[in-house]
């Protein structure tokens, strides 16, 4: 990779950038859940479409927040306790939303390490792009409509019941692979049907966690690494989107958009990467460093393809597969 005049800290913005704190990270966690509470409640006593819609919206958004959450986890800098950040990591951020923090760990560490390179694990959702706009919205109606949150939860369990003959091993290794994600939802159930509001679970959390949190993770992705400069330039191969506070709420919480920043400095909390970034432009950065003024910005050159649809001729099988990438 490109490495001749790479950003630098001083030590006291070194410093400043690897402290972590247990109290923001218990905030960003209460923080989240309580989003989630409120707009439960918003649909729960003004119940209409519209803010039926803006609950699952909001919700969503606070999903893929929990994800974010986790993803700090996974390096540890969600919590400066190491078994605090950990367990309320895997517990309270990952599993609700069917995410391993042991298993993402590795897998996402090695993604830093190959950033855009054949050993990243995470090429292949950045390698197929740009796409063209038919490809691009046949994913997203399968997102919105939960086709593609349902094939990836049958994908994982495929792939964590394995392959042995005996169908109740089988069965085990499934339960023991989903069994914090069942206990964590089990409990959110729980905690609805006790408010008198048991459909809440299924309409305002199982629902959301199929349609809008597939869709901006869809986003999420697309933004951060495809149809970036260059792949060998540190400061090319990752992007930050610049946007405004209600897209950050929808489509990028707690600063995930800030996603160059976070691949220069992996050790920074995520509430800390507005301040790497004012220090990048301050060193004079700005204008070799991959930046996109929205996320639609981003979206227009992942789908700038006019020629080249790769779902064309596939199969249903095969057009399936290619949705959830």
């Amino acid at each position: 990779m490109t490495t001749d005049t790479q950003p630098s800290l001083s030590p006291e913005q070194d410093a400043f950038l690897r402290e972590r704190s247990d109290w923001m990270g218990a905030y960003l966690v209460l923080h989240a859940w309580g989003v989630i509470a409120l707009a439960m409640a918003f649909f729960i006593v003004w119940p209409n479409p519209l803010s039926f819609i803006v609950a699952v919206v909001v919700i969503g958004g606070r999903q893929l927040g929990l994800a974010i959450l986790m993803h700090d986890a996974a390096h540890r800098a969600l919590f400066k306790n190491t078994r605090l950040n950990d367990t309320l990591g895997a517990f309270l951020c990952g599993w609700p939303v069917g995410a391993s923090l042991t298993l993402y760990r590795p897998y996402h560490l090695s993604h830093h390490r190959h950033t855009q390179q054949t050993e990243d694990p995470d090429l292949i959702l950045s390698a197929p792009f740009p796409i063209t706009r038919q490809s691009f919205w046949r994913k997203m109606r399968r997102d919105i409509l939960g086709i593609t949150g349902y094939q990836r939860r049958m994908e994982f369990f495929r792939m964590e019941m394995g392959n042995d003959p005996s169908r109740l091993q089988r069965w085990k290794n499934l339960f023991q692979a989903e069994k914090y994600f069942l206990l964590s939802n089990l409990v959110i159930l729980a905690i609805t049907t006790a408010a008198g509001v048991w459909w809440a679970y299924f309409a305002l959390w199982l629902l959301p966690l199929l349609t809008w949190y597939q869709v901006i993770s869809r986003v999420r992705n697309i933004a951060e690494h495809a149809v970036v400069g260059d792949n060998d330039d540190r400061l090319r191969n990752t992007r930050t989107t610049l946007t405004n506070w209600g897209m950050r709420m929808v489509l990028a919480p707690y600063w995930v958009n800030y996603h160059l920043e976070h691949h220069l400095f992996v050790f920074t909390p995520c509430w800390k990467l507005p301040a790497a970034h004012r220090m990048l432009i301050a060193q004079g950065f700005g204008p070799r460093m991959e930046l996109a003024p929205g996320y639609v910005a981003v979206l227009r050159q992942a789908v700038s393809n006019p020629n080249n649809d790769p779902d064309h001729g596939k199969s249903g099988n095969q057009r399936k597969r290619a949705a959830l990438i």
